[in-house]
Protein backbone atom coordinates (compact mmCIF):
# COMPACT_ATOMS: atom_id res chain seq x y z
CA UNK A 1 0.00 0.00 0.00
CA UNK A 2 1.22 3.48 -0.91
CA UNK A 3 -0.48 6.83 -0.32
CA UNK A 4 -0.06 9.92 -2.49
CA UNK A 5 -1.50 13.35 -1.78
CA UNK A 6 -2.79 15.60 -4.54
CA UNK A 7 -3.26 19.30 -3.78
CA UNK A 8 -5.39 20.14 -6.84
CA UNK A 9 -7.48 18.76 -9.66
CA UNK A 10 -4.60 19.47 -12.03
CA UNK A 11 -2.21 17.46 -9.84
CA UNK A 12 -4.68 14.54 -9.73
CA UNK A 13 -4.79 14.60 -13.53
CA UNK A 14 -0.99 14.72 -13.69
CA UNK A 15 -0.74 11.66 -11.43
CA UNK A 16 -3.25 9.94 -13.70
CA UNK A 17 -1.20 10.93 -16.74
CA UNK A 18 1.93 9.44 -15.14
CA UNK A 19 -0.04 6.22 -14.61
CA UNK A 20 -1.36 6.24 -18.18
CA UNK A 21 2.18 6.37 -19.54
CA UNK A 22 3.10 3.08 -17.83
CA UNK A 23 -0.09 1.10 -18.49
CA UNK A 24 0.06 -1.85 -20.86
CA UNK A 25 -2.60 -3.94 -22.58
CA UNK A 26 -4.28 -6.17 -20.01
CA UNK A 27 -3.89 -3.70 -17.13
CA UNK A 28 -6.88 -2.90 -14.94
CA UNK A 29 -7.18 0.14 -12.66
CA UNK A 30 -10.02 0.19 -10.13
CA UNK A 31 -11.02 3.63 -8.86
CA UNK A 32 -12.89 3.80 -5.58
CA UNK A 33 -14.26 6.90 -3.88
CA UNK A 34 -17.30 8.99 -3.09
CA UNK A 35 -18.95 11.39 -5.54
CA UNK A 36 -16.56 14.24 -6.27
CA UNK A 37 -13.48 12.37 -5.01
CA UNK A 38 -11.67 12.75 -8.35
CA UNK A 39 -12.21 9.42 -10.11
CA UNK A 40 -13.10 10.94 -13.49
CA UNK A 41 -10.37 13.56 -13.09
CA UNK A 42 -7.84 10.74 -12.56
CA UNK A 43 -9.27 8.93 -15.60
CA UNK A 44 -8.85 12.03 -17.80
CA UNK A 45 -5.18 12.06 -16.84
CA UNK A 46 -4.80 8.33 -17.52
CA UNK A 47 -6.34 8.83 -20.97
CA UNK A 48 -3.95 11.70 -21.68
CA UNK A 49 -1.02 9.51 -20.62
CA UNK A 50 -2.23 6.86 -23.07
CA UNK A 51 -2.18 9.47 -25.85
CA UNK A 52 -5.95 9.90 -26.12
CA UNK A 53 -6.85 13.39 -27.31
CA UNK A 54 -10.64 12.91 -27.18
CA UNK A 55 -12.51 14.52 -24.29
CA UNK A 56 -13.08 12.00 -21.50
CA UNK A 57 -16.21 12.27 -19.39
CA UNK A 58 -17.78 9.84 -16.99
CA UNK A 59 -19.80 7.20 -18.86
CA UNK A 60 -22.40 7.07 -16.08
CA UNK A 61 -25.36 6.57 -18.42
CA UNK A 62 -23.69 4.47 -21.12
CA UNK A 63 -21.66 2.45 -18.54
CA UNK A 64 -18.59 1.94 -20.77
CA UNK A 65 -16.81 4.26 -23.20
CA UNK A 66 -14.16 2.88 -25.52
CA UNK A 67 -11.26 4.91 -26.92
CA UNK A 68 -8.25 4.01 -29.06
CA UNK A 69 -4.85 4.76 -27.51
CA UNK A 70 -1.95 6.32 -29.40
CA UNK A 71 -0.29 2.87 -29.22
CA UNK A 72 -3.26 1.28 -31.00
CA UNK A 73 -4.93 -0.75 -28.26
CA UNK A 74 -8.34 -0.07 -26.70
CA UNK A 75 -8.93 1.91 -23.53
CA UNK A 76 -12.15 1.03 -21.71
CA UNK A 77 -13.54 3.56 -19.24
CA UNK A 78 -16.31 2.02 -17.16
CA UNK A 79 -18.54 3.60 -14.54
CA UNK A 80 -20.41 1.18 -12.27
CA UNK A 81 -22.25 3.88 -10.29
CA UNK A 82 -25.65 3.15 -11.85
CA UNK A 83 -25.38 -0.62 -11.52
CA UNK A 84 -27.89 -1.89 -9.00
CA UNK A 85 -27.95 -4.71 -6.49
CA UNK A 86 -27.08 -7.17 -9.25
CA UNK A 87 -24.02 -5.14 -10.28
CA UNK A 88 -21.84 -8.17 -11.03
CA UNK A 89 -24.47 -9.75 -13.29
CA UNK A 90 -25.12 -6.41 -15.01
CA UNK A 91 -21.38 -5.86 -15.58
CA UNK A 92 -21.09 -9.35 -17.04
CA UNK A 93 -24.11 -8.76 -19.29
CA UNK A 94 -22.40 -5.77 -20.94
CA UNK A 95 -19.10 -7.66 -21.28
CA UNK A 96 -17.11 -5.66 -18.74
CA UNK A 97 -15.48 -8.83 -17.40
CA UNK A 98 -14.25 -9.65 -20.92
CA UNK A 99 -12.96 -6.10 -21.42
CA UNK A 100 -10.93 -6.42 -18.22
CA UNK A 101 -9.40 -9.67 -19.45
CA UNK A 102 -8.81 -8.48 -23.00
CA UNK A 103 -6.06 -6.78 -24.93
CA UNK A 104 -6.81 -3.25 -23.78
CA UNK A 105 -6.51 -1.15 -20.63
CA UNK A 106 -9.56 -0.87 -18.39
CA UNK A 107 -10.28 1.83 -15.82
CA UNK A 108 -13.33 1.15 -13.67
CA UNK A 109 -14.96 3.86 -11.56
CA UNK A 110 -17.04 2.67 -8.59
CA UNK A 111 -15.13 -0.61 -8.90
CA UNK A 112 -16.08 -1.72 -5.39
CA UNK A 113 -19.51 -2.58 -6.84
CA UNK A 114 -17.98 -5.32 -9.00
CA UNK A 115 -15.00 -6.25 -6.83
CA UNK A 116 -15.55 -9.96 -7.42
CA UNK A 117 -14.98 -9.49 -11.18
CA UNK A 118 -11.68 -7.61 -10.87
CA UNK A 119 -8.61 -9.59 -11.97
CA UNK A 120 -5.97 -10.45 -9.38
CA UNK A 121 -3.46 -8.08 -10.99
CA UNK A 122 -5.58 -4.97 -10.45
CA UNK A 123 -4.26 -1.65 -9.18
CA UNK A 124 -6.88 -0.25 -6.81
CA UNK A 125 -6.80 3.47 -6.11
CA UNK A 126 -8.97 4.80 -3.30
CA UNK A 127 -9.55 8.55 -3.64
CA UNK A 128 -10.66 10.51 -0.58
CA UNK A 129 -11.38 14.25 -0.53
CA UNK A 130 -9.63 15.62 2.54
CA UNK A 131 -10.73 19.20 1.78
CA UNK A 132 -12.03 21.19 -1.22
CA UNK A 133 -8.84 20.65 -3.25
CA UNK A 134 -6.73 18.01 -1.54
CA UNK A 135 -7.15 14.32 -2.32
CA UNK A 136 -5.59 11.32 -0.65
CA UNK A 137 -4.87 8.55 -3.17
CA UNK A 138 -4.23 5.19 -1.54
CA UNK A 139 -2.83 2.60 -3.92
CA UNK A 140 -3.49 -1.10 -3.27
CA UNK A 141 -1.73 -3.63 -5.47
CA UNK A 142 -3.09 -7.01 -6.39
CA UNK A 143 -0.72 -9.57 -7.89
CA UNK A 144 2.73 -9.02 -9.39
CA UNK A 145 1.59 -6.67 -12.18
CA UNK A 146 -0.47 -4.64 -9.72
CA UNK A 147 2.58 -4.27 -7.47
CA UNK A 148 4.72 -3.20 -10.40
CA UNK A 149 2.12 -0.60 -11.46
CA UNK A 150 1.93 0.71 -7.88
CA UNK A 151 5.70 0.96 -7.44
CA UNK A 152 6.24 2.52 -10.87
CA UNK A 153 3.44 5.04 -10.32
CA UNK A 154 4.83 6.00 -6.90
CA UNK A 155 8.22 6.70 -8.51
CA UNK A 156 6.71 8.57 -11.47
CA UNK A 157 4.41 10.61 -9.23
CA UNK A 158 7.37 11.79 -7.15
CA UNK A 159 8.16 14.25 -9.95
CA UNK A 160 4.55 15.49 -10.03
CA UNK A 161 4.27 15.91 -6.28
CA UNK A 162 7.32 18.13 -5.86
Amino acid sequence: MTTLVSNSEDMTEQIGEALGRILQPGDVVALIGDLGAGKTCMTRGIARGLGIADPVTSPTFILVAEYRTARGFPFYHADCYRLGDAAVAEAESIGLDEMMEGSGVAVVEWAERIDRLLPDDTLRIELVATDDLERSLTLHAGGPRGRLMMETLAQAAAGVLT
